[in-house]
Parts: structure tokens; sequence; C-alpha cells
């Protein structure tokens, strides 16, 4: 098959792919992107429905260390473009950010889809051409087209066709043995972001998508005081997407279910209630427990005494499937790469986004992390010859 020459190719649609194609355009490189699917950024635009969490307002060191063991790895990059970057990046786009009480940063328009229009038509602007439904089979740049068979002979390339969770939309990990055919090592994919089932029992059946707010949860050394929701399959939510990845590696979940109060003072207030009381309103109206929280301490312990409610074991079973994910652990090691996120094993070729083996917590994490490494591999694609 004849090979058509190309400038500088991006292989991905998804928010990575589009940061990397806007900086190789803007360099004065002529860009061809190709996306699997019939749409760009689907999974962006998904994550958007809810509202699109494009940052985080903690400061850059504490962002940083989120990233836990890649966090020294990706820190040159976060500081390149990162939160203050990105920031202007996307009201440069005609899309005013605004800062929730939590500290997560969003559109004004809570949705991805505006944002997303706005950075076609940039891209458009600087002569990038999208091809929709083109997927690469692999070898060296072979696509299989809407009109057939395609292959590609690009000058440089950034790779961005992200991890291996939400697949109906693209992002189906697919590409890992393409790579690892070419003798590059990737670490197996996991779960990240994710909920845990539990073996709950009939009684719990009226409270499945509640949550349960006000908590402090720990996992091994690792604590944050969040909510999380009962679901009929176990938990998932905020609290428990943030331990995620310490519940994965084997760590206990336990609740504080009243971090602002003592052992000693909640079981003064226990003592003071007749002792002919029943259990539940001894604790309806000792410690004003109601609802879903009264019917998940009942569920998980029948000594309920100021000791347990601040230290209360809730058994979980196996993660949610890595198709259910937010994110996905795992990905081409650091090892693969030179500074510039070019792969040894294959020069001109870089990759960024979620196809790098690093993982992060919701809370604007994944997409700062997502475009800094973009960032940082499109300059460096750019001045590939």
């Amino acid at each position: 098959m004849q090979a058509d020459p190309c400038d500088a190719l991006v292989i991905g649609a998804g928010p990575a792919g589009l940061m990397a194609a806007e900086v190789l355009a803007r360099a004065g490189r002529r860009v061809t992107i190709c996306d699997s699917k019939p749409s760009p950024a689907r999974k962006f635009l998904m994550a958007g429905k809810s509202g699109l969490n494009l940052l985080n307002a903690a400061p850059l060191p504490d962002q940083i260390a989120t990233y836990a063991q890649a966090a020294d790895w990706l820190a040159p990059m976060l500081r390149a473009f990162g939160p203050d970057q990105i920031h202007a990046w996307a009201e440069g786009l005609g899309q005013p950010l605004f800062t929730g009480t939590s500290g997560r940063i969003f559109p004004r328009a809570m949705k991805a889809s505006p944002l997303l229009r706005a950075w076609l038509a940039r891209l458009d602007g600087l002569g990038a051409t999208l091809h929709r439904g083109w997927h690469w089979t692999g070898g060296a740049f072979d696509f299989a087209t809407p009109t057939g068979p395609r292959r590609l002979a690009p000058r440089t390339t950034v790779l961005a066709l992200g991890g291996a969770s939400w697949p109906r939309l693209g992002s189906d990990g697919g590409w890992r043995d393409h790579l690892i055919a070419r003798g590059i090592t990737c670490a197996p994919f996991q779960p990240a972001n994710m909920g845990f089932s539990v073996a709950w029992s009939g009684h719990m059946t009226p409270y499945f998508g509640q949550p349960i707010k006000g908590v402090r949860l720990s996992a091994g050394d690792h604590a944050l005081r969040a909510e999380f929701v009962l679901s009929a399959r176990g938990v998932e939510g905020g609290g428990i997407y943030a331990l995620s990845r310490h519940l994965r590696e084997g760590a206990a979940l336990i609740l504080d279910l009243f971090p602002d109060l003592d052992a000693s003072t909640l079981n003064a207030r226990l003592a003071r209630r007749p002792a002919k009381e029943s259990r539940s309103n001894r604790l309806r109206k000792a410690l004003g427990l109601t609802g879903a929280r009264l019917a998940l301490v009942n569920e998980l312990t029948r000594h309920p005494d100021g000791a347990t409610l601040k230290a209360l074991p809730l058994p979980l079973g196996a993660p949610h499937p890595l198709a259910e994910a937010i994110s996905s652990a795992g990905g081409i090691m650091r090892s693969e790469f030179d500074p510039g996120l070019m792969l040894h094993a294959w020069p001109g070729t870089f990759a960024a986004g979620e196809m790098l083996d690093w993982e992060a917590p919701t809370g604007g994490y994944l997409l700062t992390a997502c475009l800094a490494t973009a960032h940082w591999a499109g300059q460096h694609a750019a001045r590939y010859r």
C-alpha cells in the first residue's frame, strides 16, 4: 500500500489530541488529526454533561502531589502548562470559568460542547485537518477509513488515544497491542476513580441512590472528609474515587461518621438514653442518626458505641470493572520516553494524555494532566524534523 506523505500526525481527537494539534499548528506544522469515531472528543463531551470540571483551584504544589508516583515526572509539564495557563486558554476560547465551593473550576456554560465547538473552529482556522472514522490498525500508520484502507507517512506524530475506560466512547486501550508489538512496555490497565461492590443485605435496598455526607473516609494512611453514594452494587462517588487507588491495592475502608465529635462525647450522649430503648431509637435520639446513615450503622455493626462509630469498617468487594471506571491506571511506562515524551523505540513518535502511566483523582486533575502532557508533547514534536 502506498503511503501518503503527512507533516504532523495526531492520532486521537480527545482533549489531549486536540491540544497537541493546536500546539503543532501554532508552530507552523501542517497537522492531520485522525479519530476512530464519527465525531471527536466523545468522552470529553460525556464528562461535561454533568458540569465540565476542567481544573482545580488548589495551589500548584498540592496539585502536583496528587499524581503520587508520577508527580516528579509530570511536574515540569504542569509547571509549563498547568492550571493558570489552561484557565487563560479556556477563556481565550470565549469560555469564562468560575470556581465552585469545593475548589473545582468549571466553564460558566457548565458544558463541554461550547468549548469544543470553539476549539474545533480554532483548529480549522489554523489549517488542521480532522479525519473522522479513521481507525488506527497498527503497522506503521495504517488506518481503516470509511473509504477503505489508508497509510500515512508522517514526519512527526503524537499519539493521544486515551486510556481504557469508557470504551464505547473511543478509549478502548486497543492501541496497547500495537505498541507492545513494537517492543514498547506498557503497564497493565486497571480501573481508576471507580466504585466498589458491597454485599448489602436486603434491608439496605430502600437507601440505594442516597448519599452519605459529612463523613471522614480513610484507607491506610490516606484520609479525607467527603461524601459517597450507596448503590445496589456497592459504593461510589467522590469520596470513594479519591481513595480508589489505595482501596484497589487492598487498604480497608474505614468510616468516621462523626468527624467533629470524639468517642467519649458520643458515648456520653448514648449513655443518657434509657437502657430499654431500641438500638435504632437510641441512635436516632442521642446522635441524630436517621435514614441512610442509620441504616448503614445497623448494617455494619451490632455494637454502635463511640469508638465503633468513629472507625466503622465497610467491607468492600471487587472494584467496578474498567469499562465503567471514570479513568484508567496503567499505560506506556515512563522508562519508554525521552524527556520530551518521544518514544525511545519509535523516533519521531510522541504520546500524551491517559496513554501515559499516571493516575489522578477526579476534581480537575485528570483533564489538567491530559492537557499539560499534550502541550509538552506537541511542543517537542513540533521541533522534530
